[in-house]
């Protein structure tokens, strides 16, 4: 099976760098690159991928909610609505409209650590596609009035209604953050921002965010696909070398986050079900334990074979699902156990199994057919990924993401690397070590009573 996605990974995603002769074991995957660093401090990187007509520009903002400051926070993702209103040279809805009009698409995302833009369409799109963005990251003040940060901080603040505030169990996501991170971490808010402090923020504030981590030296730029790669760069320096660089961004200092105990915490919402959540503070994005805590969540909750969902799901059908992840992020990442209950059913005896499960797993290691089902998994998890050059989460994204991680672009066989050098007792000492259950938050959802 391994060999297998190797061959197809070889043929379909990247180019397969040659084993000198007589060399034994798989070739080592890589995806060739060029990069380099314009006088602004824009860094770009291009790689060429003919397989099929369309050229995908992916940028990153090396900035998140974890930038922000306690009494103003949304600012960055308040930002990713209005990257898309206009700018000096792009009339407010022409930045969707003359892209559509190309046959493109664009999107963006924002997470605690980063903010990311894309942009996808066919190989004569090109220059737009670089007009576009360059326009948005040198001239977007220029147009930025009060009444248009008016009108998407109201866009923002119903997004946080729809998707926390009236969204089944939406709040119980809000408090886990601040139960897990002390207060003034900047993991302790959420990525949306509160409501006062999105009511608070001044357009005079807004514009500051923006100089502050809107410059070209704190981004990186990825273009990906059936490019040339000379031609490409000639692009890159018409679009981008007259934008002025922006004064240096300070790194991120935040206090400690340790948890000593365990915090355990109530709350009702308009839901059918209880649900238990289960957090710990685990190791940051590729430190020791991370990719360990990966194939844990898998053992417990990866799919209808997995522990946990077997055992509460099927055998004693008191949980209705469950579910277990490693949250990886750059300041220290939360691993979850997520389940819900069945009708009438305790949210304490599912809490009991939770923990014999994890205590089993860190007592005794995962047999060899648990741990070639779990890297099978996370081979065909990252083949989807990267199997297409654009897209949220497709190639382009992935190597914006290796290269502010680790500064190498090509990363691909380092991280999958990672999960093939584990073995069955590096997992059990994984559990032992970062999900002790003296030290955890446990937040319980309960229906609220009918009236």
């Amino acid at each position: 099976m391994r060999s297998t996605i190797r061959a197809l990974v070889a043929a379909a995603i990247v180019a397969v760098a040659a084993a000198p002769a007589g060399a034994q074991g798989p070739a080592r995957l890589a995806v060739p690159y060029t990069e380099f660093t314009l006088a602004n401090g824009l860094h770009v990187i291009l790689h060429r991928d003919a397989s099929v007509p369309i050229v995908t520009v992916n940028v990153w903002y090396h900035v998140g909610s974890g930038s922000e400051k306690p009494g103003r926070t949304g600012f960055a993702h308040l930002f990713e609505h209005l990257m898309f209103e206009g700018s000096k040279n792009v009339p407010e809805g022409s930045f969707d409209t003359w892209l559509e009009g190309a046959g493109a698409n664009n999107n963006g995302s924002t997470t605690v650590d980063r903010t990311n833009y894309y942009i996808d369409g066919p190989s004569s799109a090109l220059d737009l596609m670089l007009f576009l963005e360059s326009d948005r990251m040198g001239y977007l003040l220029d147009t930025m009035t009060p009444a248009r940060v008016d009108g998407q901080r109201d866009v923002v603040k119903n997004e946080r209604r729809q998707s926390y505030e009236n969204r089944p169990y939406g709040m119980a996501e809000l408090e886990l953050d601040a139960m897990l991170f002390p207060p003034g971490h900047p993991y302790s808010w959420s990525t949306i921002g509160s409501m006062e402090d999105l009511t608070a923020a001044s357009h005079e504030d807004v514009q500051e965010f923006f100089r502050t981590y809107y410059a070209p030296n704190n981004a990186s730029l990825v273009i990906g696909g059936d490019i040339d790669p000379v031609k490409t760069r000639a692009m890159v320096e018409k679009w981008f070398n007259e934008i002025p660089r922006g004064k240096p961004v300070m790194p991120v200092a935040p206090p400690a986050a340790m948890l000593t105990g365990v915090t355990k915490k109530s709350m009702t919402d308009r839901v059918q079900l209880p649900r238990l959540y289960l957090g710990w503070l685990t190791p940051g994005t590729y430190r020791p334990g991370d990719a360990a805590l990966d194939v844990v969540s898998s053992l417990l909750a990866g799919g209808k074979n997995s522990r946990l969902y077997k055992r509460l799901v099927y055998d004693l059908q008191i949980a209705q699902d469950v579910s277990a992840y490693q949250q990886s992020q750059a300041l220290g990442s939360v691993f979850m156990v997520v389940v819900t209950a069945r009708p009438g059913k305790d949210l304490g005896e599912i809490r009991t199994i939770v923990d014999e499960e994890i205590d089993r797993l860190a007592g005794a290691p995962p047999e060899a057919r648990e741990m070639e089902r779990v890297r099978n998994q996370i081979e065909a998890s990252f083949l989807r990924r990267a199997e297409r050059v654009g897209g949220m989460y497709g190639k382009a994204d992935l190597m914006n993401a290796y290269y502010t991680a680790t500064g190498t672009p090509d990363y691909f066989e380092e991280d999958m690397a990672r999960y093939r050098a584990l073995d069955p007792a590096d997992i059990s000492s994984a559990v032992g070590t970062f999900l002790p259950r003296d030290r955890r938050v446990e937040l319980t959802v309960m229906p609220e009573a009918k009236k």
